[in-house]
């Protein structure tokens, strides 16, 4: 009796910490959307500097989700906030925008 006690508490705990993996994950991907479309807004007003402060958050953020569930989609970003954050620092707002920009499609392309 004790030995089905226990494996069902581990079995519990064991389905627990998989869906607590997935809700970070998600929580990873939808704060990299936020600072991604901050990043957008930012381009718009011209605030080269703020593309880039928001890439550099989206980035920290997309990383970790990819590093929690790798997906083709979260490296495509990845590759894009780091466009957009080499052309804010360079003073390029349009081009970081559509840096950020081609980064929330494929951040809105990963299901996870």
């Amino acid at each position: 009796m004790r030995g089905k006690i226990l494996s069902g508490l581990l079995a519990g705990l064991f389905s627990l910490s998989l869906s607590l993996t997935a809700v970070a994950a998600e929580d990873h991907k939808a704060e990299a959307m936020k600072h991604t479309q901050a990043a957008v807004d930012s381009s718009k007003k011209g605030d080269a500097k703020g593309v880039a402060e928001h890439a550099e958050a989206a980035k920290t953020h997309a990383a970790a989700a990819n590093k929690e569930k790798a997906n083709p989609h979260l490296d495509a970003a990845l590759k894009s906030l780091d466009g957009a954050i080499e052309h804010g620092k360079m003073g390029h707002a349009d081009i970081a925008g559509k840096a950020a920009e081609e980064a929330m499609t494929h951040l809105n392309a990963v299901k996870q």
